[in-house]
């Protein structure tokens, strides 16, 4: 069937477009900034409960009422949305003493309503009794909940029999434990990305509210809000739903300080988990109907020079600070239709493809939804799973993605298509050196320099808008997509600080305290996820794919694995229900199966409907998904003189300057006695705890490698020279002839390519002598006349003065291949008009020599010899007196053998 009569459904606005999935109507909420209520007080009389919610200073109060008189499938929440001072509430509460039946009687006091509840009685408030600061957000807390309480709606309840459904359902539920990486906070949104807040905020302050970013979600985002079935039954009752509620996300949140001589930068990683689709291991792989994949985690790196506290500038600021930025990157299973049975008790159990789509339809709807959360921009996808294999596991979806991603292509448009790059990091670590490493480091240049930064300054025209998104996936994305996030995280940090001005260089040398406590970050990042989705902590870390301290790591990664195994086989599946039951995908009926008597929850997360129209299968997104945001802004605010000024924030923002965000009520806490050493910001993580020996005034920086490692070296060489590799220049013959990716491909998948660059680096550190090598060529030309001055070179003759006994001289180190100039022998090969009396001192000036002792029966056997190789100029090199670092010694001992060979190959 012709397909094309569909396709108006991809030019309906987003609010009006179909619906995937049956949503809960949340419907519009009104929400005050008048005070937020922090602290709750539940009341119970005969026929009432009310809840008396209050500020955090507790000097304004506010009424919920829940009738109990009602039949226990039903809930009535009222509220008359009146503001009441202390005295007036005190008052009401003495009335109500007096008056019911009964009295009143205080049941407990809470600090936040997570929503209803009803398994087959009565209907459950759960609440949060228990919570600690995790973070602190442009002034406002974000908090981890510690403990929960359940208060049934009734005035007779009674405790459900031991073996009645109520009880095992009641148990059920109780089995996802909310006091494990679930949070909120009162008054910053964390459903959503900062970049969102602050361009909604901006766009309040130009009177443009019918501008949606992102493109069709106008508040919270539902997809993060894993609380959302629990608040379903209050959003008919009242329009303040969010005033009351707390809604959580699950995932990880945790922030560190970066302790910059005397100033602080801090570092907060969020992670939100889909609740659609959400599950266990093996019992959620690939996709549902509605295009939401399995294991499905966002990413945001917020960067922030505390400078200042707030979003605003001091003074009458509207978030115009600059000192705030931030990056986001996506994770989640492929989007097909595929399986893994874990009946059979194996670790890796078979994958089965299940369903063959030709038009990828599953798959279609979950990159139109990419396209609508990060602003229409480019979607790169990093696909990590294996491409060869004796016995086919991942290969057969590595094919089936290749196809789907190629098909999808096909029709969009040039500057929107899908970049897709499949790489097998499991068989390249497993190689020798570093080249899952380098292979990354090059991949995060091109997707952060692509998708850009969120950079936030005064107005539209100045800020810096993220479009787009690196998705990164493998199998379980945990082990590989995590260690592929953390060195795109790393480059994206480097960014983030040199855009604050607090770099120049955005490369952070691994091994720095900056680099180890964003390792540290990750990794419990990655152990939380791991623990949500397969049930052990990672099984292989950055230091495995570093090979760093291997004979641990491997030990850990055994037990890890044994973890894992026994979770999936005997945990999962109670895990499993408990999620259905918590997010609302199980509802209990009676004459129906129970939970744990279903054979497959499959229906429970895929919902087939055929209400509405098809979507098209060529044009298969939302236009209004694809467009850019940035172009929407610049034509919409820019274009049209409509951008931000004092003038249209004072006209468009009610309440400004004195009401608009009083972040200062929750951050600065009046009337309450604080210890400094139990005060957030006191006991965050810090790079202090590296700084072991300080010397007054000498404080060693964040961003300097501790080791040194030759990594970092060769890693700067390699991104500062995108263009041209070390090996094009000085070893690959016929260059001109080579194209960039073909050195690409020599760089990180040829093993004798990756030791023919370290010997080059290398072989600047062993030469005394002052010669660079241009081509193969002229390399032994190049010695002999050097040495005997047939060119009439007087660099070695000048060494023969009388003054060689003091004359100190260092060779090449490979910190500065990278400032190597174009024509290098105008600085190392002197003609005999250039020598001049200054010259030996001028030498010794250079800043990239150093002293060493000169050994001058060395130079006078080296002026007598004849040398036909590399290796018999380097065995006249005395170790012992080169000051070079321990791990290039060590290198340039294991490739001199090799180097030869290479080059007489060549």
């Amino acid at each position: 069937m012709d397909s094309s009569h569909f396709n108006e459904i991809n030019d309906i606005p987003p609010m009006s477009f179909p619906r995937d999935t049956p949503t809960i109507g949340i419907g519009k909420q009104l929400k005050t900034r008048k005070f937020i209520l922090s602290k709750y007080t539940i009341y119970t009389t005969k026929d009432r409960m009310y809840i008396v919610g209050s500020n955090k200073r507790e000097t304004m109060f506010r009424i919920l009422e829940i009738d109990l008189t009602l039949p226990d499938d039903e809930l009535n929440v009222l509220e008359d949305n009146v503001f009441f001072t202390r005295n007036e509430i005190m008052s009401i509460l003495s009335k109500l003493e007096e008056t019911a039946e009964g009295g009143i009687e205080k049941k407990l006091t809470v600090f936040g309503l997570l929503g209803f509840i009803r398994f087959t009685t009565c209907y459950y408030l759960i609440t949060i009794t228990q919570f600690s600061q995790v973070a602190t957000i442009g002034g406002h807390s974000v908090f981890h909940i510690d403990g929960t309480e359940m208060v049934p709606i009734s005035n007779n309840y009674k405790k459900p029999d031991k073996y009645s459904i109520e009880a095992k359902l009641m148990a059920t539920f109780q089995g996802l434990d909310l006091t494990k990486t679930f949070y909120f906070s009162y008054t910053y949104d964390i459903t959503n990305t900062l970049q969102t807040n602050i361009l909604r905020e901006k766009l309040k302050a130009v009177n443009r509210n019918d501008i949606t970013i992102p493109r069709g979600i106008h508040d919270f985002n539902e997809m993060y809000i894993w609380n959302i079935f629990l608040l379903k039954p209050i959003f008919s009752c009242i329009e303040t739903v969010y005033d009351w509620f707390q809604c959580i996300i699950h995932g990880f949140i945790d922030q560190v300080s970066i302790s910059l001589f005397g100033k602080n930068i801090y570092i907060t990683l969020i992670a939100r988990r889909s609740h659609h689709f959400a599950g266990a291991r093996f019992l959620k792989r690939g996709v549902n109907n509605q295009g939401f994949v399995a294991n499905e985690v966002e990413t945001e790196q917020i960067v922030t020079d505390m400078l200042l506290t707030s979003f605003h500038k001091s003074g009458s600021g509207y978030f115009d600070s600059d000192r705030y930025t931030s990056f986001v990157q996506h994770r989640g299973s492929i989007p097909l239709y595929w399986t893994q049975a874990a009946s059979n008790l194996t670790a890796k159990p078979p994958i089965e493809i299940n369903v063959i789509d030709p038009y990828f339809s599953p798959a279609a709807l979950h990159f139109d939804k990419l396209f609508q959360r990060y602003d229409g921009g480019i979607i790169h996808i990093l696909n990590l799973i294996k491409t060869k294999e004796k016995n086919p596991r991942e290969t057969k979806l590595l094919k089936e993605f290749e196809e789907c991603v190629n098909y999808l292509n096909i029709f969009l448009p040039e500057e929107k298509k899908l970049v897709y790059k499949s790489w097998d990091m499991s068989r390249a670590s497993k190689q020798d050196g570093q080249g899952v490493i380098e292979f990354l480091e090059k991949y995060a240049l091109q997707t952060v320099e692509e998708t850009g930064i969120f950079h936030n300054t005064f107005d539209f025209k100045g800020t810096r808008i993220q479009e787009g998104i690196c998705r990164t996936n493998c199998i379980d994305c945990l082990d590989r997509t995590n260690a592929a996030q953390f060195v795109i995280g790393k480059r994206a940090l480097g960014e983030q600080l040199k855009s604050l001005g607090v770099i120049n260089d955005p490369f952070l040398e691994y091994d720095s305290d900056i680099v180890n406590i964003l390792t540290e970050l990750f990794h419990d990042l990655g152990d939380t996820i791991a623990l949500q989705y397969g049930g052990s902590h990672l099984v292989n870390t950055m230091e495995t794919y570093r090979k760093i301290n291997q004979w641990s790591s491997h030990s850990r990664d055994m037990i890890e694995s044994i973890k894992r195994f026994y979770s999936n086989s005997f945990i999962d599946s109670q895990r499993q229900d408990a999620i259905n039951l918590f997010l609302g995908h199980y509802v209990w009926k009676e004459g129906y199966p129970s939970l744990w008597e279903m054979n497959t929850d499959f229906y429970l997360h895929n919902t087939y409907t055929n209400n509405g129209p098809r979507r098209s299968y060529t044009h298969w997104w939302n236009n209004y998904h694809i467009e850019s945001s940035r172009q929407l802004i610049k034509h919409e605010v820019i274009d049209t003189d409509n951008d931000i000024t004092l003038t249209r924030i004072k006209q468009n923002i009610r309440g400004y300057p004195g009401a608009v965000d009083n972040y200062w009520n929750e951050y600065y806490t009046l009337r309450t006695y604080t210890w400094l050493d139990e005060l957030f910001e006191f006991t965050m993580n810090s790079t202090r705890r590296y700084q072991e020996t300080k010397k007054l005034g000498n404080e060693l920086s964040p961003f300097v490698s501790r080791k040194q490692s030759w990594l970092n070296k060769h890693l700067k060489t390699v991104l500062e020279t995108e263009d041209k590799s070390i090996i094009s220049n000085l070893y690959v013959h016929n260059s001109e002839k080579s194209t960039k990716e073909d050195n690409y491909i020599d760089m990180y998948n040829s093993k004798e390519a990756v030791r023919l660059r370290n010997s080059n680096l290398l072989n600047f550190t062993a030469k005394y002598l002052q010669d660079v090598v241009q081509s193969q060529s002229d390399v032994y030309e190049s010695f002999d006349q050097t040495l005997h001055g047939k060119k009439g070179h007087l660099a070695t003759k000048t060494f023969m003065q009388d003054e060689m006994d003091t004359l100190n001289i260092r060779p090449w180190n490979t910190s500065t291949v990278a400032s190597i100039p174009d024509d290098s022998t105008e600085t190392f090969i002197f003609s005999s008009k250039d020598i001049e009396p200054s010259y030996v001192s001028s030498l010794k000036t250079r800043e990239f020599f150093q002293n060493v002792s000169f050994d001058k029966e060395f130079y006078q056997g080296m002026h007598d010899s004849v040398f036909f190789s590399s290796s018999d100029y380097t065995q006249y090199t005395d170790f012992s007196t080169i000051s070079v670092d321990k791990d290039d010694l060590l290198l340039y001992k294991d490739v001199t053998n090799s180097r030869d060979e290479v080059l007489l190959s060549d």
